[in-house]
Protein backbone atom coordinates (compact mmCIF):
# COMPACT_ATOMS: atom_id res chain seq x y z
CA UNK A 1 0.00 0.00 0.00
CA UNK A 2 2.87 1.79 0.77
CA UNK A 3 4.50 1.53 -1.78
CA UNK A 4 1.89 1.93 -4.29
CA UNK A 5 1.44 5.50 -2.73
CA UNK A 6 5.24 6.36 -3.22
CA UNK A 7 4.77 5.35 -7.20
CA UNK A 8 1.56 7.23 -7.63
CA UNK A 9 3.31 10.57 -5.54
CA UNK A 10 6.14 10.08 -7.89
CA UNK A 11 4.25 10.12 -11.18
CA UNK A 12 2.53 13.60 -9.96
CA UNK A 13 5.60 14.79 -9.19
CA UNK A 14 7.23 13.94 -12.80
CA UNK A 15 3.69 15.12 -14.41
CA UNK A 16 3.95 18.21 -12.59
CA UNK A 17 7.18 18.85 -13.79
CA UNK A 18 6.50 17.81 -17.16
CA UNK A 19 3.98 20.19 -17.19
CA UNK A 20 6.43 23.02 -15.64
CA UNK A 21 8.77 22.35 -18.50
CA UNK A 22 6.59 22.46 -21.41
CA UNK A 23 6.35 25.87 -23.54
CA UNK A 24 3.92 27.10 -26.02
CA UNK A 25 4.69 28.32 -29.37
CA UNK A 26 4.97 32.35 -28.87
CA UNK A 27 6.70 31.82 -25.33
CA UNK A 28 9.22 29.49 -26.94
CA UNK A 29 9.76 31.73 -30.38
CA UNK A 30 10.28 34.56 -27.79
CA UNK A 31 12.52 33.22 -25.64
CA UNK A 32 14.67 31.90 -28.89
CA UNK A 33 14.88 35.46 -30.33
CA UNK A 34 16.08 37.03 -26.97
CA UNK A 35 18.65 34.71 -26.52
CA UNK A 36 20.12 35.05 -29.61
CA UNK A 37 20.09 38.58 -29.24
CA UNK A 38 22.02 38.39 -25.83
CA UNK A 39 24.80 36.51 -27.79
CA UNK A 40 25.95 39.34 -30.01
CA UNK A 41 28.82 41.48 -28.87
CA UNK A 42 28.38 43.81 -26.54
CA UNK A 43 31.25 46.40 -25.42
CA UNK A 44 33.53 43.98 -23.28
CA UNK A 45 33.94 40.20 -23.51
CA UNK A 46 31.62 38.87 -20.62
CA UNK A 47 33.29 35.51 -19.86
CA UNK A 48 31.09 32.09 -19.68
CA UNK A 49 29.28 33.44 -16.20
CA UNK A 50 28.17 37.08 -17.35
CA UNK A 51 27.05 35.57 -20.50
CA UNK A 52 24.94 32.98 -19.50
CA UNK A 53 23.68 35.08 -17.14
CA UNK A 54 22.53 37.78 -19.77
CA UNK A 55 21.33 35.07 -21.86
CA UNK A 56 19.02 33.40 -18.89
CA UNK A 57 17.60 36.78 -18.01
CA UNK A 58 17.04 37.77 -22.11
CA UNK A 59 15.51 34.34 -22.61
CA UNK A 60 13.02 34.81 -19.72
CA UNK A 61 12.40 38.09 -20.76
CA UNK A 62 12.02 36.65 -24.33
CA UNK A 63 9.42 33.98 -23.20
CA UNK A 64 7.31 36.57 -21.24
CA UNK A 65 6.77 39.08 -24.49
CA UNK A 66 6.07 35.76 -26.42
CA UNK A 67 3.70 35.07 -23.68
CA UNK A 68 1.76 38.49 -23.79
CA UNK A 69 2.38 38.14 -27.77
CA UNK A 70 0.29 34.81 -27.73
CA UNK A 71 -2.28 36.00 -24.86
CA UNK A 72 -3.67 38.82 -27.29
CA UNK A 73 -3.31 36.51 -30.47
CA UNK A 74 -5.42 34.17 -28.88
CA UNK A 75 -7.76 37.28 -27.60
CA UNK A 76 -8.26 38.04 -31.55
CA UNK A 77 -9.36 34.33 -32.35
CA UNK A 78 -5.71 33.67 -33.56
CA UNK A 79 -4.49 30.12 -32.59
CA UNK A 80 -0.86 29.78 -33.95
CA UNK A 81 -0.61 25.92 -32.17
CA UNK A 82 -3.99 24.41 -32.74
CA UNK A 83 -5.67 22.28 -35.39
CA UNK A 84 -4.16 20.02 -37.57
CA UNK A 85 -1.49 22.23 -38.14
CA UNK A 86 0.11 22.10 -34.88
CA UNK A 87 2.65 19.18 -35.22
CA UNK A 88 4.30 20.65 -38.73
CA UNK A 89 4.32 24.20 -36.51
CA UNK A 90 6.36 22.66 -33.92
CA UNK A 91 8.38 20.85 -36.03
CA UNK A 92 9.49 23.87 -38.20
CA UNK A 93 9.97 25.67 -34.60
CA UNK A 94 12.17 23.22 -33.74
CA UNK A 95 14.03 22.73 -36.80
CA UNK A 96 15.18 26.64 -36.60
CA UNK A 97 15.27 26.45 -33.33
CA UNK A 98 18.39 24.25 -33.31
CA UNK A 99 19.39 25.65 -36.35
CA UNK A 100 19.35 29.32 -34.99
CA UNK A 101 21.02 28.46 -31.89
CA UNK A 102 23.54 26.48 -33.44
CA UNK A 103 24.70 29.33 -35.85
CA UNK A 104 24.50 32.21 -32.87
CA UNK A 105 26.83 29.95 -30.69
CA UNK A 106 29.09 29.61 -33.58
CA UNK A 107 29.20 33.13 -34.08
CA UNK A 108 29.46 34.45 -30.68
CA UNK A 109 32.27 32.32 -29.87
CA UNK A 110 33.77 34.17 -33.14
CA UNK A 111 32.60 37.83 -32.06
CA UNK A 112 34.07 37.08 -28.91
CA UNK A 113 37.49 36.13 -30.39
CA UNK A 114 37.65 39.27 -32.14
CA UNK A 115 36.65 41.52 -29.33
CA UNK A 116 39.23 39.78 -26.84
CA UNK A 117 41.18 40.50 -29.38
CA UNK A 118 40.77 44.04 -30.02
CA UNK A 119 40.41 44.59 -25.95
CA UNK A 120 43.48 42.47 -25.02
CA UNK A 121 42.25 39.51 -23.34
CA UNK A 122 43.19 36.01 -23.64
CA UNK A 123 40.66 34.05 -25.60
CA UNK A 124 38.17 31.27 -24.39
CA UNK A 125 38.32 28.13 -25.22
CA UNK A 126 34.79 25.73 -26.22
CA UNK A 127 34.57 24.54 -22.55
CA UNK A 128 33.53 28.14 -21.63
CA UNK A 129 30.52 27.87 -24.03
CA UNK A 130 30.16 24.78 -22.49
CA UNK A 131 29.70 26.26 -19.28
CA UNK A 132 27.89 28.78 -20.29
CA UNK A 133 25.22 26.51 -22.18
CA UNK A 134 24.70 24.95 -18.58
CA UNK A 135 24.75 27.90 -16.45
CA UNK A 136 21.78 29.37 -18.98
CA UNK A 137 19.88 25.94 -18.73
CA UNK A 138 19.81 26.06 -15.22
CA UNK A 139 19.17 29.40 -14.42
CA UNK A 140 16.51 29.73 -17.40
CA UNK A 141 14.44 26.97 -15.51
CA UNK A 142 14.79 28.49 -12.03
CA UNK A 143 13.52 31.38 -13.59
CA UNK A 144 10.60 29.76 -15.90
CA UNK A 145 9.39 27.76 -12.36
CA UNK A 146 9.40 31.31 -10.37
CA UNK A 147 7.53 33.17 -13.05
CA UNK A 148 4.95 30.13 -12.91
CA UNK A 149 5.06 30.48 -9.00
CA UNK A 150 3.82 33.54 -9.43
CA UNK A 151 1.52 33.69 -11.93
CA UNK A 152 -0.07 30.66 -9.83
CA UNK A 153 -0.13 33.38 -7.15
CA UNK A 154 -2.10 35.78 -9.26
CA UNK A 155 -4.18 32.95 -10.27
CA UNK A 156 -5.15 32.15 -7.02
CA UNK A 157 -6.00 35.90 -5.91
CA UNK A 158 -7.70 36.26 -8.51
CA UNK A 159 -10.09 33.34 -7.89
CA UNK A 160 -10.69 35.10 -4.62
CA UNK A 161 -11.31 38.39 -5.82
CA UNK A 162 -13.91 36.92 -8.18
CA UNK A 163 -16.26 36.36 -6.05
CA UNK A 164 -17.08 39.83 -5.76
CA UNK A 165 -16.27 41.03 -9.07
CA UNK A 166 -15.97 40.09 -12.50
CA UNK A 167 -13.78 37.46 -14.13
CA UNK A 168 -11.44 39.80 -16.23
CA UNK A 169 -11.62 42.36 -13.65
CA UNK A 170 -10.79 39.83 -11.30
CA UNK A 171 -7.78 38.32 -13.47
CA UNK A 172 -6.02 42.00 -14.26
CA UNK A 173 -6.61 42.59 -9.93
CA UNK A 174 -5.22 39.64 -8.76
CA UNK A 175 -2.03 39.77 -11.04
CA UNK A 176 -1.72 43.41 -10.08
CA UNK A 177 -1.71 42.48 -6.93
CA UNK A 178 0.71 39.78 -6.42
CA UNK A 179 3.33 42.37 -8.33
CA UNK A 180 2.96 44.72 -5.69
CA UNK A 181 3.65 42.46 -2.96
CA UNK A 182 6.61 40.76 -4.46
CA UNK A 183 7.77 44.50 -5.29
CA UNK A 184 6.80 45.42 -2.01
CA UNK A 185 9.05 42.88 0.14
CA UNK A 186 11.72 43.26 -2.43
CA UNK A 187 12.32 46.84 -1.80
CA UNK A 188 11.01 46.97 1.60
CA UNK A 189 11.83 44.68 4.16
CA UNK A 190 14.34 42.29 2.12
CA UNK A 191 16.14 44.85 0.45
CA UNK A 192 16.43 46.62 3.98
CA UNK A 193 18.07 43.82 5.58
CA UNK A 194 20.34 43.15 2.83
CA UNK A 195 21.29 46.34 2.52
CA UNK A 196 21.82 46.66 6.13
CA UNK A 197 24.01 43.59 6.20
CA UNK A 198 25.97 44.36 3.27
CA UNK A 199 26.54 47.99 5.16
CA UNK A 200 27.54 46.38 8.12
CA UNK A 201 30.22 43.47 6.31
CA UNK A 202 31.33 46.49 4.34
CA UNK A 203 31.63 48.87 7.86
CA UNK A 204 34.02 46.21 9.36
CA UNK A 205 36.41 46.05 6.34
CA UNK A 206 36.71 49.84 6.28
CA UNK A 207 37.88 49.34 10.13
CA UNK A 208 40.38 46.91 8.91
CA UNK A 209 44.37 47.68 8.63
CA UNK A 210 45.22 46.85 4.61
CA UNK A 211 48.27 47.42 5.51
CA UNK A 212 51.39 46.81 8.50
CA UNK A 213 51.76 50.38 8.35
CA UNK A 214 52.37 52.91 11.18
CA UNK A 215 50.25 56.09 11.70
CA UNK A 216 52.25 58.71 9.99
CA UNK A 217 54.70 60.90 11.82
CA UNK A 218 54.81 63.68 9.32
CA UNK A 219 53.63 66.80 9.61
CA UNK A 220 51.39 67.05 6.39
CA UNK A 221 49.32 64.38 6.31
CA UNK A 222 46.25 62.91 8.25
CA UNK A 223 46.75 61.03 11.31
CA UNK A 224 50.07 62.59 11.91
CA UNK A 225 51.14 64.45 14.85
CA UNK A 226 49.63 67.87 13.62
CA UNK A 227 46.86 66.33 12.64
CA UNK A 228 42.83 66.15 14.29
CA UNK A 229 41.83 62.96 12.62
CA UNK A 230 43.26 59.70 14.27
CA UNK A 231 44.94 57.35 12.03
CA UNK A 232 41.93 54.46 13.39
CA UNK A 233 39.38 56.60 12.15
CA UNK A 234 40.61 57.15 8.35
CA UNK A 235 39.16 53.96 7.32
CA UNK A 236 40.67 51.30 5.30
CA UNK A 237 41.02 53.49 1.95
CA UNK A 238 42.22 56.30 4.11
CA UNK A 239 45.01 55.09 5.24
CA UNK A 240 45.60 53.20 2.29
CA UNK A 241 45.61 57.28 0.37
CA UNK A 242 47.98 58.57 3.15
CA UNK A 243 50.35 55.87 3.36
CA UNK A 244 50.96 56.09 -0.19
CA UNK A 245 51.75 59.60 0.05
CA UNK A 246 55.56 59.92 -1.56
CA UNK A 247 58.24 61.74 0.26
CA UNK A 248 60.04 64.66 -0.53
CA UNK A 249 62.81 62.98 -1.86
CA UNK A 250 60.89 60.37 -4.17
CA UNK A 251 59.51 63.79 -5.60
CA UNK A 252 63.03 65.49 -5.98
CA UNK A 253 64.63 62.73 -7.33
CA UNK A 254 62.45 63.18 -10.59
CA UNK A 255 62.25 66.54 -10.58
CA UNK A 256 65.64 67.11 -10.61
CA UNK A 257 65.72 69.89 -7.95
CA UNK A 258 63.60 71.07 -4.81
CA UNK A 259 61.04 69.56 -3.87
CA UNK A 260 58.21 69.97 -1.68
CA UNK A 261 56.43 67.03 0.91
CA UNK A 262 53.00 67.03 -0.25
CA UNK A 263 49.79 67.20 2.32
CA UNK A 264 47.15 64.82 2.21
CA UNK A 265 44.32 65.90 4.43
CA UNK A 266 41.62 62.90 4.66
CA UNK A 267 37.97 62.39 6.69
CA UNK A 268 36.95 59.05 7.79
CA UNK A 269 33.23 58.15 7.15
CA UNK A 270 30.68 59.60 9.74
CA UNK A 271 28.96 57.03 12.20
CA UNK A 272 25.40 59.91 10.60
CA UNK A 273 24.06 59.62 7.02
CA UNK A 274 22.24 63.10 7.19
CA UNK A 275 23.33 65.96 5.92
CA UNK A 276 24.88 67.77 8.67
CA UNK A 277 27.01 64.85 9.40
CA UNK A 278 28.45 65.46 5.99
CA UNK A 279 28.95 69.21 6.98
CA UNK A 280 30.68 68.30 9.88
CA UNK A 281 32.66 66.12 8.01
CA UNK A 282 33.28 68.55 5.02
CA UNK A 283 34.47 71.19 7.81
CA UNK A 284 36.73 68.69 9.61
CA UNK A 285 38.37 68.25 6.17
CA UNK A 286 39.08 72.08 6.07
CA UNK A 287 40.43 72.04 9.61
CA UNK A 288 42.94 69.56 8.67
CA UNK A 289 44.20 71.30 5.64
CA UNK A 290 44.92 74.38 7.97
CA UNK A 291 46.33 72.24 10.40
CA UNK A 292 48.65 70.33 7.81
CA UNK A 293 49.40 73.63 5.65
CA UNK A 294 47.54 72.91 2.34
CA UNK A 295 46.28 76.64 1.97
CA UNK A 296 49.80 77.23 1.48
CA UNK A 297 50.62 75.42 -1.45
CA UNK A 298 50.44 75.97 -5.13
CA UNK A 299 47.81 73.59 -6.00
CA UNK A 300 44.77 72.62 -3.36
CA UNK A 301 43.00 69.68 -5.30
CA UNK A 302 39.85 68.54 -3.84
CA UNK A 303 38.71 65.05 -4.86
CA UNK A 304 35.53 63.39 -4.10
CA UNK A 305 36.13 59.54 -3.69
CA UNK A 306 34.17 56.69 -5.06
CA UNK A 307 31.52 54.69 -2.39
CA UNK A 308 34.04 52.96 -0.16
CA UNK A 309 36.72 56.18 -0.26
CA UNK A 310 38.79 55.15 -2.83
CA UNK A 311 41.44 57.44 -4.43
CA UNK A 312 42.80 56.71 -6.93
CA UNK A 313 46.86 56.77 -6.47
CA UNK A 314 47.31 57.49 -10.72
CA UNK A 315 45.49 60.85 -10.17
CA UNK A 316 46.56 62.17 -6.58
CA UNK A 317 50.55 60.88 -7.20
CA UNK A 318 50.60 62.44 -10.87
CA UNK A 319 49.18 66.33 -10.17
CA UNK A 320 52.05 65.86 -6.83
CA UNK A 321 54.93 65.12 -8.97
CA UNK A 322 53.83 67.45 -11.63
CA UNK A 323 54.00 70.57 -9.41
CA UNK A 324 57.17 68.94 -7.46
CA UNK A 325 55.22 68.27 -4.36
CA UNK A 326 53.95 71.89 -3.81
CA UNK A 327 50.31 70.32 -3.56
CA UNK A 328 48.04 69.60 -1.12
CA UNK A 329 44.93 66.60 -1.81
CA UNK A 330 41.81 66.72 0.61
CA UNK A 331 38.69 63.98 0.35
CA UNK A 332 36.58 62.59 3.04
CA UNK A 333 35.03 59.24 3.24
CA UNK A 334 30.47 59.15 2.77
CA UNK A 335 29.85 55.42 2.47
CA UNK A 336 31.36 52.14 3.13
CA UNK A 337 29.61 50.21 0.26
CA UNK A 338 31.58 49.72 -3.55
CA UNK A 339 30.65 52.49 -5.85
CA UNK A 340 27.66 50.45 -7.62
CA UNK A 341 25.68 49.54 -4.47
CA UNK A 342 26.50 53.20 -3.47
CA UNK A 343 24.81 54.35 -6.55
CA UNK A 344 21.75 52.31 -6.34
CA UNK A 345 21.04 52.90 -2.26
CA UNK A 346 21.77 56.34 -2.31
CA UNK A 347 23.31 58.17 -5.11
CA UNK A 348 22.30 61.38 -3.38
CA UNK A 349 25.03 60.78 -1.19
CA UNK A 350 27.94 60.84 -3.24
CA UNK A 351 26.38 63.97 -4.96
CA UNK A 352 25.91 65.91 -1.41
CA UNK A 353 29.57 65.03 -0.10
CA UNK A 354 31.21 66.53 -2.99
CA UNK A 355 28.97 69.59 -2.74
CA UNK A 356 29.73 69.82 0.29
CA UNK A 357 33.53 69.34 0.40
CA UNK A 358 33.80 71.67 -2.06
CA UNK A 359 31.63 74.30 -0.67
CA UNK A 360 33.46 74.49 2.46
CA UNK A 361 37.53 74.50 0.94
CA UNK A 362 36.18 77.37 -1.15
CA UNK A 363 34.68 79.17 1.43
CA UNK A 364 38.02 79.67 3.69
CA UNK A 365 39.55 79.55 0.35
CA UNK A 366 37.86 82.68 -0.48
CA UNK A 367 38.62 84.52 2.64
CA UNK A 368 42.55 84.48 1.63
CA UNK A 369 44.37 86.95 -0.08
CA UNK A 370 43.91 86.38 -4.18
CA UNK A 371 47.70 86.41 -4.10
CA UNK A 372 48.23 83.77 -1.50
CA UNK A 373 45.36 81.57 -2.88
CA UNK A 374 46.70 77.92 -4.27
CA UNK A 375 45.26 77.10 -7.58
CA UNK A 376 41.93 75.04 -6.56
CA UNK A 377 41.08 71.88 -8.78
CA UNK A 378 38.56 69.45 -8.17
CA UNK A 379 38.94 65.88 -9.71
CA UNK A 380 37.33 62.34 -9.25
CA UNK A 381 36.71 58.70 -10.82
CA UNK A 382 34.01 57.10 -11.16
CA UNK A 383 31.43 57.62 -8.66
CA UNK A 384 33.68 60.26 -7.14
CA UNK A 385 32.85 62.13 -10.47
CA UNK A 386 29.19 62.11 -10.02
CA UNK A 387 29.52 63.71 -6.77
CA UNK A 388 32.46 65.85 -8.08
CA UNK A 389 30.40 67.93 -10.29
CA UNK A 390 27.67 68.23 -7.83
CA UNK A 391 28.51 71.89 -6.62
CA UNK A 392 28.67 73.31 -9.94
CA UNK A 393 26.02 74.56 -12.33
CA UNK A 394 27.39 74.35 -15.37
CA UNK A 395 30.56 74.90 -17.62
CA UNK A 396 31.18 78.46 -16.83
CA UNK A 397 30.87 77.87 -12.86
CA UNK A 398 33.64 75.53 -13.23
CA UNK A 399 34.95 78.22 -14.88
CA UNK A 400 34.59 80.65 -12.67
CA UNK A 401 35.41 78.67 -9.44
CA UNK A 402 38.25 76.21 -10.19
CA UNK A 403 41.61 76.67 -12.15
CA UNK A 404 41.35 73.06 -13.42
CA UNK A 405 38.84 69.72 -13.30
CA UNK A 406 39.54 66.10 -14.28
CA UNK A 407 36.57 63.74 -14.24
CA UNK A 408 37.92 60.06 -15.08
CA UNK A 409 35.48 57.74 -16.41
CA UNK A 410 32.55 59.10 -15.40
CA UNK A 411 28.99 57.33 -15.15
CA UNK A 412 26.31 57.79 -17.43
CA UNK A 413 23.90 59.72 -15.04
CA UNK A 414 26.31 62.76 -14.09
CA UNK A 415 24.42 66.19 -14.76
CA UNK A 416 26.77 68.45 -16.15
CA UNK A 417 28.42 65.52 -18.42
CA UNK A 418 25.15 64.63 -19.75
CA UNK A 419 24.51 67.70 -20.54
CA UNK A 420 27.64 68.79 -22.13
CA UNK A 421 27.54 65.70 -24.46
CA UNK A 422 23.69 66.47 -25.31
CA UNK A 423 24.53 69.79 -26.38
CA UNK A 424 27.93 69.00 -28.40
CA UNK A 425 28.49 70.73 -31.60
CA UNK A 426 26.76 69.88 -34.56
CA UNK A 427 28.61 66.56 -36.49
CA UNK A 428 30.60 65.20 -33.41
CA UNK A 429 30.00 62.25 -31.95
CA UNK A 430 28.93 60.80 -28.60
CA UNK A 431 31.42 58.94 -27.84
CA UNK A 432 33.80 61.83 -28.26
CA UNK A 433 31.65 65.25 -28.20
CA UNK A 434 32.66 68.38 -28.77
CA UNK A 435 31.41 71.15 -26.23
CA UNK A 436 31.23 74.86 -27.01
CA UNK A 437 34.18 74.86 -29.32
CA UNK A 438 36.31 73.01 -26.24
CA UNK A 439 36.85 75.93 -25.35
CA UNK A 440 36.57 75.25 -21.53
CA UNK A 441 35.71 71.86 -21.49
CA UNK A 442 37.21 68.93 -23.36
CA UNK A 443 37.13 65.21 -23.88
CA UNK A 444 39.52 62.79 -24.32
CA UNK A 445 39.92 58.65 -25.19
CA UNK A 446 43.57 59.45 -25.97
CA UNK A 447 45.85 61.54 -25.02
CA UNK A 448 46.21 63.43 -28.74
CA UNK A 449 42.48 64.39 -27.70
CA UNK A 450 43.26 66.63 -25.59
CA UNK A 451 45.03 68.70 -27.73
CA UNK A 452 43.43 68.12 -31.06
CA UNK A 453 40.93 71.10 -31.01
CA UNK A 454 44.00 73.97 -31.01
CA UNK A 455 44.91 75.86 -28.18
CA UNK A 456 42.88 75.44 -24.97
CA UNK A 457 42.42 78.27 -22.83
CA UNK A 458 42.85 77.84 -18.95
CA UNK A 459 40.76 76.82 -16.67
CA UNK A 460 40.32 73.59 -18.26
CA UNK A 461 38.23 70.72 -17.72
CA UNK A 462 38.79 67.25 -18.90
CA UNK A 463 36.79 64.32 -18.80
CA UNK A 464 38.83 60.76 -19.49
CA UNK A 465 36.65 58.61 -20.79
CA UNK A 466 36.87 55.35 -23.05
CA UNK A 467 34.22 54.08 -25.95
CA UNK A 468 33.77 50.87 -24.95
CA UNK A 469 33.37 51.78 -20.99
CA UNK A 470 29.59 50.26 -19.79
CA UNK A 471 30.07 52.49 -16.55
CA UNK A 472 30.11 55.74 -18.97
CA UNK A 473 27.55 54.02 -21.42
CA UNK A 474 24.99 52.32 -19.74
CA UNK A 475 21.37 53.82 -18.57
CA UNK A 476 18.16 52.91 -18.21
CA UNK A 477 17.25 54.79 -21.93
CA UNK A 478 18.80 51.53 -23.62
CA UNK A 479 16.15 49.46 -22.83
CA UNK A 480 14.03 51.67 -25.58
CA UNK A 481 16.30 53.81 -27.45
CA UNK A 482 19.04 53.20 -29.76
CA UNK A 483 21.86 55.06 -28.63
CA UNK A 484 24.00 57.77 -30.51
CA UNK A 485 27.28 55.93 -29.75
CA UNK A 486 26.03 52.98 -31.66
CA UNK A 487 24.09 55.04 -34.54
CA UNK A 488 26.95 56.67 -35.06
CA UNK A 489 30.86 56.07 -36.41
CA UNK A 490 31.73 53.37 -34.02
CA UNK A 491 34.20 54.48 -31.12
CA UNK A 492 38.03 53.18 -30.26
CA UNK A 493 37.63 49.39 -29.99
CA UNK A 494 34.04 48.76 -30.07
CA UNK A 495 33.04 45.68 -32.23
CA UNK A 496 31.27 46.31 -35.80
CA UNK A 497 28.71 43.61 -34.69
CA UNK A 498 27.34 45.30 -31.91
CA UNK A 499 23.93 46.21 -32.11
CA UNK A 500 21.10 47.56 -30.32
CA UNK A 501 18.16 45.67 -29.25
CA UNK A 502 15.45 46.42 -27.14
CA UNK A 503 15.81 45.54 -23.04
CA UNK A 504 18.71 43.05 -24.19
CA UNK A 505 21.51 45.04 -24.80
CA UNK A 506 20.54 47.63 -21.59
CA UNK A 507 21.12 43.91 -19.92
CA UNK A 508 24.44 43.51 -21.48
CA UNK A 509 25.97 47.01 -20.95
CA UNK A 510 24.64 46.46 -17.69
CA UNK A 511 26.50 43.12 -17.26
CA UNK A 512 29.39 44.33 -19.09
CA UNK A 513 30.06 46.35 -15.92
CA UNK A 514 30.91 43.99 -13.59
CA UNK A 515 34.02 43.32 -16.00
CA UNK A 516 34.86 47.11 -16.68
CA UNK A 517 38.02 46.57 -14.10
CA UNK A 518 38.71 43.23 -15.69
CA UNK A 519 40.51 44.52 -18.85
CA UNK A 520 44.01 46.23 -19.44
CA UNK A 521 44.76 49.66 -19.20
CA UNK A 522 43.32 51.77 -21.50
CA UNK A 523 40.17 49.43 -21.84
CA UNK A 524 36.50 49.56 -20.04
CA UNK A 525 37.00 51.29 -17.12
CA UNK A 526 40.53 51.17 -16.64
CA UNK A 527 42.44 53.86 -17.37
CA UNK A 528 46.16 53.30 -15.66
CA UNK A 529 48.92 56.47 -16.40
CA UNK A 530 46.25 58.16 -18.21
CA UNK A 531 45.19 60.59 -15.47
CA UNK A 532 49.23 61.78 -15.87
CA UNK A 533 48.74 63.25 -19.34
CA UNK A 534 45.63 64.26 -18.51
CA UNK A 535 47.01 66.47 -15.75
CA UNK A 536 49.90 67.65 -18.00
CA UNK A 537 47.13 68.90 -19.96
CA UNK A 538 45.15 70.86 -17.86
CA UNK A 539 47.28 72.00 -15.16
CA UNK A 540 50.79 71.92 -16.36
CA UNK A 541 53.27 74.08 -14.42
CA UNK A 542 55.93 77.00 -16.28
CA UNK A 543 58.09 75.48 -18.64
CA UNK A 544 56.64 72.32 -18.64
CA UNK A 545 57.14 69.67 -21.95
CA UNK A 546 55.83 66.85 -23.73
CA UNK A 547 59.64 64.84 -22.92
CA UNK A 548 58.54 65.37 -18.76
CA UNK A 549 55.39 64.61 -19.68
CA UNK A 550 56.59 61.45 -20.79
CA UNK A 551 59.00 60.92 -18.08
CA UNK A 552 55.75 61.31 -15.34
CA UNK A 553 54.14 58.49 -17.15
CA UNK A 554 57.39 56.65 -16.73
CA UNK A 555 57.48 57.02 -12.86
CA UNK A 556 53.62 56.72 -12.47
CA UNK A 557 54.26 53.31 -14.04
CA UNK A 558 57.13 52.73 -11.58
CA UNK A 559 56.00 52.89 -8.82
CA UNK A 560 52.44 51.49 -8.96
CA UNK A 561 53.88 47.95 -8.13
CA UNK A 562 54.89 49.42 -5.26
CA UNK A 563 51.84 51.28 -3.93
CA UNK A 564 50.58 49.93 -0.56
CA UNK A 565 46.63 48.40 -1.73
Amino acid sequence: MLESQGVATRRRVRSWAVRQLRAPLAPTVGALLFAWASLTPSLLPLGPVFQGLVTAVSAALGYGVGALAGWMLRSSGVRLDAGPARRRTWRVVGVAGALGTAVALVLSHRWDDQLRDDVGVARDGLGADLQMLLLLAVLFVILLLVARGLKAAGRWVARQIERVLPERVALVAGGLLVTWLVWAVVTGPLSGGVVGTLDATFAAVNDEYSTAELAPTGATVSGGPRSGESWAELGRQGRVFIANTPTAEDIAAFTGGAAEQPVRAYVGAADGLDLADLADQAQRAVDELERTGGFDRAVLNVVTGTGRGWVNENQAQALEYLWAGDTATVSMQYSYLPSWMSFLVDGDRAQDAGRLLFDAVYAHWSTLPADQRPLLVVSGESLGTFGGEAAFSGAQDLANRTDGALFVGPPNGNRLWSRFTAERDAGTPEVLPVYDGGRTVRFADQPSDWTSLGEWTAPRVGYLQHANDPITWWDWSLALEKPDWLSEPRGRDVSDHTRWFPVVTMLQVAADQMVANAVPAGQGHEFGQEPARAWAAILPPSGWSAEDTERLVTQMQELAPSRVE
